[in-house]
């Protein structure tokens, strides 16, 4: 695929795909991961994470604070963290997983990741369409229910999605500028919604309140870095590979845990401070609609339109990531039309839950829930490896065949695909998903231990993954390997 235009500016097409980008037009600077980052995740949706560490964890609003900073911004550490991998092999994240996996055992993680970004991608649509259908129901007395309002339906989804394809489909640099300066309307917006929903804390409250054990807080954490981090980690790379070779790698990790980290420290710790005492909101089945009946009437619109803008944002980067992804799983189009393939799909899969399936959010969000556990487990084997692999080759990277340095055996690096499955299984066996506490269709095996029931399944995959990995001899200096691969 040709890359002539891929270092180009704002509002022209990216041709490149996965192949790594050139040397020469890597000049970016951690200030434009900052502002990526941040856009990503203002949107008002994470509230509701907040919501449910006091309502369901009963932690005191300093609690709250610790965990969202613990969370969030140590979560998104990890996130920059791999975006040093981009800034070293210049390429997306799941490609670069190839040099550790090999190139057929990264099918595994690669799919993995694609139909988690897939599925949140959905999410942000559905909730999307349902935001405009609330917006015009206040504005021209339409109905807000989608069956009701089938054609309205499919008309805000292709809105929403034609307006993702906009900015994703051009590529790096229309989405380094849009997320910018968006930020600054929407999270104005944010602000000013933010401001009225504090007056509706019950303040007195707040400060009697009890704090919880110090296993309400770890549950807390692991909460959170699910929720906000860990399905963020696969983009890592995608975003950094053109940084300046001299973006160190401190930088890199500060622009993704401080640009995510602000906004959501804020959103979790306000989304908290709204439920002592009342837990409409982390109960409530549709948040938008939870959040909008605290407001005054005339604040509906602004409001609906901040949430509008949160997901859109969020979903521009994710399907930018998602069309790279695609390219590494074997499509054989150009970049923009693989980001052309992942709209279609999440058009798709959000007209069927919102016009035919009778429930959405409650067995979706548990299914990519789910997905969690091999993703965590992906990015324990990427980080061990990554303290050692200062090379990575770009032709390589993009041969797939048995000449390809890392077809190592079968096409499979084994250390790597064997700790991944390992840590997947023991990860499943502490963990419990379900719709609500009742509602529960997959417990594992050692779900009721401590671990399991503190909600530490987790860890648990993060370190049989990653140290599995180091004791298999994954962690070696990878930098004599590059070597001995390249004269072979």
């Amino acid at each position: 695929m040709s890359s002539s235009t891929a270092g180009s500016g704002a509002g022209q097409l990216e041709t490149r795909g996965i192949e790594p980008v050139p040397e020469a037009e890597c000049d970016g600077h951690p200030l434009q991961l900052f502002w990526v980052w941040f856009a990503a995740n203002i949107s008002i949706l994470g509230l509701p994470l907040g919501a449910t560490l006091v309502a369901f964890r009963g932690l005191s609003i300093w609690q709250v604070l610790l965990v969202a900073i613990l969370g969030s911004v140590g979560s998104f550490a990890v996130v920059g963290l791999i975006s040093v991998a981009g800034r070293r092999g210049r390429a997306p994240s799941l490609t670069l997983s190839r040099a550790i996996f090999g190139v057929r055992g990264n099918i595994g993680p690669t799919l993995v990741s694609m139909l988690s970004r897939v599925g949140w991608e959905t999410v942000n649509t559905t909730t999307a369409a349902f935001v405009l259908l609330s917006l015009s129901s206040i504005l021209f007395q339409t109905p807000a229910s989608a069956k009701d309002a089938p054609l309205l339906t499919l008309l805000f989804i292709g809105i929403f999605v034609l307006m993702t394809l906009s900015v994703s489909g051009l590529g790096h640099a229309t989405l380094l500028v849009i997320q910018k300066w968006a930020t600054y309307g929407f999270g104005a917006l944010n602000v000013l919604v933010g401001g009225f929903l504090c007056a509706t804390i019950d303040w007195a409250a707040v400060f009697n309140a009890t704090p919880a054990p110090m296993s309400a807080m770890i549950i807390g954490v692991g909460t959170m870095a699910a929720g906000t981090g860990i399905g963020w980690a696969s983009s890592g790379a995608d975003m950094s590979r053109y940084q300046h070779r001299s973006v160190t790698a401190g930088r890199l990790v500060a622009s993704a845990a401080f640009g995510a980290g602000i906004p959501l420290v804020l959103l979790i710790t306000l989304g908290g401070l709204l439920s002592v005492g009342n837990d409409h909101l982390a109960s409530a089945v549709d948040p938008i609609i939870a959040i909008r009946d605290m407001l005054p009437t005339w604040m509906a619109v602004p409001y609906l339109v901040a949430a509008f803008g949160g997901l859109l944002l969020s979903n521009n980067l994710s399907v930018y990531s998602a069309g790279l992804t695609a390219l590494t799983l074997g499509l054989k189009v150009k970049r923009v039309y693989a980001v052309l393939v992942d709209i279609v799909a999440i058009f798709l899969g959000s007209i069927y839950f919102m016009l035919i399936a009778d429930s959405f959010y409650g067995p979706f969000i548990s299914f990519i829930s789910l997905l969690a556990v091999p993703i965590t487990a992906w990015v324990g084997i990427f980080v061990v490896d990554l303290i050692h692999r200062h090379h990575y080759s770009a032709d390589d990277l993009l041969n797939v065949g048995p000449s390809s340095a890392y077809w190592y055996r079968g096409g499979i690096e084994w250390r790597a695909f064997g700790a991944w499955v390992l840590a997947i299984v023991l990860g499943f066996g502490f963990t419990t998903i379900g719709t609500t506490a009742e509602d529960v269709w997959f417990t594992g095996p050692l779900a009721d231990s401590w671990l399991g029931h503190n909600g530490l399944g987790w860890i648990v995959t993060f370190l049989v993954a990653g140290g599995g990995y180091a004791l298999l001899g994954g962690a070696r200096d990878r930098r004599a390997a590059f070597v001995e691969n390249a004269n072979a």
